[in-house]
């Protein structure tokens, strides 16, 4: 059965066709190849010949060795915490002039405190012709010690809220 030459041309055009959509299909293969060769290559790294086992084995160590060193990290912010709450946060100072021969408030009260208000309250008292210094224990805002109005307004300022 000979074929005429209008069904002759038909499937001519009709190979040309299925030629070019191979082409393209054959192009977008080897892209989408490209990119996956590339992701692969991240993935395994330097490691020719690897077997996928051993990559996947290789991450996974990975894996556990950067959850090992969050857990470090955590437990070292547990510790600051803990450090932290037991360190000086809260400062209160006072000016003052106790005598009336002085002047300048070269006298001061400060008070230095942690997060629970524990610490200390020092007092310098500067006269004519000495200065004394006094250090008084501070428990949960208080001390067992009598305070003077100017080392309670110290310990005040140290526990007030921030910007108060």
């Amino acid at each position: 059965m000979p074929l005429d030459e209008g069904t002759l041309s038909l499937v001519v055009v009709a190979l040309a066709a299925a030629v070019v959509l191979l082409v393209v299909w054959v192009a977008w293969l080897q892209r989408s190849e490209a990119v996956l060769r590339r992701r692969l290559r991240r993935l395994i790294g330097d490691a020719e010949g690897t077997g996928f086992d051993e990559v996947l084995d290789r991450q996974l160590r990975r894996l556990d060795e950067v959850a090992g060193r969050v857990d470090a990290l955590n437990k070292l912010h547990h510790d600051l915490e803990n450090l932290t709450q037991r360190s000086i946060q809260k400062v209160g100072v006072v000016r003052f002039n106790p005598f009336a021969d002085t002047g300048g408030d070269q006298s001061f009260a400060i008070a230095l405190l942690d997060a629970e208000g524990n610490g200390l309250v020092l007092s310098s008292l500067h006269g004519r012709t000495d200065t004394r210094i006094f250090a008084k224990q501070v428990q949960s805002g208080r001390s067992r010690h009598q305070l003077s109005d100017e080392e309670q307004d110290a310990i005040r300022r140290a526990l007030a809220p921030a910007g108060a």
